[in-house]
């Protein structure tokens, strides 16, 4: 039989370390991109090209035992098919890799027990920190589940002290939009608010609210609609619980696109156009939201940027070791005019009367 060829021993850090003629300490922090920056660019250049040439591959197991992190960071979302979620993912993935550490990506279908789960296989396959965006204001779970690690929420805010946050300036987006409105002659504006037990929901309501009330908003008390979730199917329903009391009202500013969607929806099954009837604004600017029929004013948000930003404040808490208090990071938002509002039309009470009268 013919003889089995020796087979190769895989290629050290001291294998690379012998060929540049440094320490082994320096071509690790050579090959760490948290730690090369404390070297010359030639010399980190010259031992990457020589590990590259030498076949070296770290060894993630070996270095976790070493320095006892993973290097992974456990991202939790409510629902993956949310057109807002993969840019911020995308953008948690991006601040990772220029890190060094990779994601493991669950999504809860905003059930309660499934992210109790989702956070407790995470802890036991031991990430390093976690990136939320599925927080409840009040979330216990969360706050019990997670002590001890670095956390950082996105999009959405925990009540509880302790969290990071990287938030959109939610108070701002709804400010750009009613006062759009109000500068198209609308003063009778309606809401569809989120759930109210998210940060999302609570503040863009709350933000609403307290606008519509300084730029001069008609309608006393505030006409407002609580969806259960921000989904399509929530802003039909809330649109017709609107439109049933009767009161007048020309605008409906909804607190993310998919309402938005669902709002329009509801308004072409009453004969009731957009613009031409009721104008309607969103929150997100999701993908295609310049392509839906008419397309969407919303309120512009950078969730690639969330993301990103994201993941350098979790990392940057565990290469610190939890010495730095939380942080909460404010992005700015802008509005972005689109085809789904226009200046206030003339006759409307009379319509909202008429409709009323059908679900008496």
């Amino acid at each position: 039989m013919p003889k089995k060829r020796p087979q190769r021993s895989r290629p050290t850090l001291k294998d690379v370390a012998r060929k540049v003629g440094v320490h082994v300490s320096t071509v690790s922090r050579a090959l760490a991109a948290q730690t090369n920056n404390r070297l010359a660019p030639r010399l980190v250049e010259k031992i990457r090209r020589t590990a590259l040439r030498s076949g070296y591959r770290p060894n993630p197991a070996a270095r976790a035992l070493r320095t006892r992190r993973s290097r992974t960071i456990g991202v939790v979302i409510p629902d993956i098919a949310d057109p807002a979620f993969p840019p911020i993912i995308r953008g948690i993935e991006e601040g990772l890799a220029r890190n060094d550490y990779v994601a493991i990506v669950a999504s809860t279908d905003g059930n309660p027990r499934r992210q109790q789960r989702v956070l407790e296989t995470m802890r036991a396959r031991g990430v390093d920190g976690l990136i939320v965006a599925s927080a409840l204001r009040s979330d216990a779970m969360l706050s019990k589940l997670a002590s001890g690690i670095p956390v950082t929420t996105v999009i959405r805010k925990a009540d509880a002290a302790g969290f990071s946050s990287v938030l959109h300036d939610e108070d701002d987006g709804i400010r750009l939009a009613v006062t759009h409105l109000v500068s198209l002659g609308h003063r009778f504006i309606a809401t569809i608010a989120g759930p109210q037990t998210l940060s999302t929901g609570h503040n863009r309501h709350a933000a609403f609210n307290r606008h519509a009330k300084l730029l001069g908003v008609s309608l006393t008390p505030p006409l407002a609609a609580f969806a259960r979730a921000f989904y399509e199917a929530e802003g039909e329903r809330c649109t017709e619980e609107l439109l049933v009391t009767g009161r007048p009202f020309t605008a409906i500013v909804c607190a993310n696109d998919r309402l938005a969607i669902g709002a329009i929806a509801a308004l072409r099954r009453h004969s009731l156009r957009c613009p031409e009837d009721m104008s309607v604004t969103g929150f997100n600017d999701m993908p295609l939201a310049d392509r839906l029929s008419p397309s969407l004013t919303t309120v512009r948000v950078e969730h690639f940027r969330a993301g990103v930003e994201a993941a350098e404040i979790v990392v940057d808490m565990i290469e610190r070791e939890g010495s730095e208090e939380p942080r909460q990071l404010v992005l700015p938002v802008e509005l972005v005019v689109r085809g789904s509002t226009r200046r206030a039309p003339r006759r409307n009470t009379d319509r909202n009367a008429e409709l009323s009268s059908k679900f008496a």
